[in-house]
């Protein structure tokens, strides 16, 4: 690409797969997916036809892949398309509708329900029995779908009235029950990566019947870039930055319109963070968050916390997955470790965002550089696991409360002895556990820290 500032003028691209002047093939043979109306936005009128205009996802319908592998035999099963927004999922499945030549049906699981899907099976029934064309039933947001709903999908792909394509972002193993997730192939898409981005963009750029080739627009190489950039892989997202930016071109000295990087960061404004505060997206960046701090990283513990924040996070639960790696992770290397902790949680609930985010900060940054231990958590679990595995011995009598003569009478409390009363404030020889797990050692102390100073 050239020097950042140059302008060049944009050729169309050749079809992925496809040497040049060369038409045909199997994946032309079948008639094209219906065309977006021309005031349809730009996304929508480049939406791609064929797999050789599709871009990404190499790794199920490159050549070779399985995804293909099943389309080109037509052997296609229910599948599950899972991945991020503006990957590709509903575009892939009208492509397989096209090329398998099935009738394609699509439903929102937003705005659908039982009813609909009943309907759309029982046209697929009659399809198949007068006609003995097959039906693929093309489910967008298939997550959204309830138990009941989903279940009542499973006898219709169980025989194979419709083939169900179902596109989620979320993840298919705890959003899909599993009856009709055992009946699907689940095929993961990825976000694209920039050059590919980038590709579309000048695809976009060149294309004069869906495209923006006949505005004449003259195009800065680093705005290209700037596209993909703040796009991050959403194909969506970039059509819609560019189609905005061509809309606020100025023109330039000899009168067409340009786009510079300017022009871009303009239509762009603030860049969404991909997040989900209840799906996948969410524990990813929490969990990538807490293993940062674990691993003493503060750098990368900022990177996560600044994204969480910036996307809508709640603060509080920020606070409070640092109160638990206070006590988890550093624990008694650093006593001092849960109580900023807790001072956190109090500035943050007092504080409200965006000032919360400078004691989240200030305690991510101690927790990162401090030294770490989970021995109390570790303690915990041994304890834990001598408490469920042996009998449930009752409490030695010498430790039993004796609150009334009676109790006294029975022993209770009796040979106990007061740990004030002796040297070092510990009674020689005083048993405190019953006698099945007596000996057993579960805290064991770390290596760093004020621990340090009890080994």
């Amino acid at each position: 690409m050239a020097e950042p500032g140059d302008r060049t003028s944009v050729t169309p691209p050749t079809p992925k797969g496809v040497p040049p002047g060369v038409q045909g093939g199997f994946f032309e043979e079948a008639r094209a997916p219906r065309a977006a109306p021309p005031g349809a936005p730009l996304a929508a009128r480049m939406r791609p036809r064929t797999l050789e205009e599709y871009e990404g996802q190499e790794h199920i319908i490159g050549p070779g892949g399985p995804l293909r592998r099943m389309i080109e035999g037509d052997e296609l099963p229910s599948i599950i398309l899972w991945g991020p927004p503006g990957c590709g999922k509903t575009t892939l499945a009208s492509i397989i509708a096209t090329r398998t030549q099935r009738h394609f049906e699509e439903l929102s699981a937003v705005s659908s329900g039982i009813a609909d899907v009943r309907r759309v099976v029982k046209e697929a029934a009659d399809r198949l029995r007068i006609s003995g064309r097959r039906t693929i039933l093309f489910i967008d947001e298939l997550h959204r779908f309830n138990r009941t709903q989903q279940d009542g999908l499973l006898p219709h792909v169980e025989a194979g009235t419709v083939t169900l394509i179902g596109a989620t972002t979320e993840n298919p193993s705890f959003y899909v029950v599993a009856p009709l997730l055992s009946r699907c192939r689940v095929f993961r898409l990825q976000l694209l990566e920039p050059s590919s981005v980038e590709h579309l963009v000048l695809r976009a750029l060149a294309d004069e019947e869906r495209g923006l080739g006949s505005q004449g627009l003259v195009v800065d190489s680093d705005a290209v870039d700037a596209i993909s950039h703040a796009a991050a892989g959403d194909v969506r997202s970039a059509y819609n930055i560019l189609e905005a930016a061509a809309s606020l071109a100025d023109p330039d000295p000899g009168g067409r319109p340009r786009i510079s990087r300017k022009t871009v960061e303009a239509a762009a404004q603030h860049r969404t963070i991909l997040y989900d505060r209840e799906g996948d997206a969410h524990y990813d960046a929490i969990s990538a968050f807490i293993k940062s701090v674990r691993g003493s990283d503060p750098d990368a513990a900022l990177y996560w916390l600044a994204r969480i924040l910036e996307a809508g996070e709640d603060p509080l639960f920020v606070a409070r997955r640092i109160v638990i790696l206070a006590s988890e992770d550093v624990g008694l290397a650093d006593p001092q470790a849960l109580p900023l902790a807790m001072a956190c949680q109090q500035a943050v609930h007092f504080l409200g965002m965006p000032e919360a985010r400078i004691p989240l900060a200030q305690v991510t940054v101690y927790l990162a550089r401090a030294p770490k231990s989970n021995s109390t958590y570790a303690a915990y679990g041994r304890a834990l696991e001598d408490a469920m595995a042996t009998r449930n011995d009752p409490v030695p009598l010498h430790l039993r409360n004796a609150p009334t003569g009676l109790m006294r009478q029975m022993g209770h409390g009796q040979g106990y002895q007061y740990a004030h009363d002796y040297q070092g404030h510990v009674p020689p020889g005083q048993v405190h556990r019953p006698e099945s797990v007596e000996g057993n050692v579960y805290y064991e102390p770390g290596s760093l820290g004020d621990e340090a100073r009890e080994r």
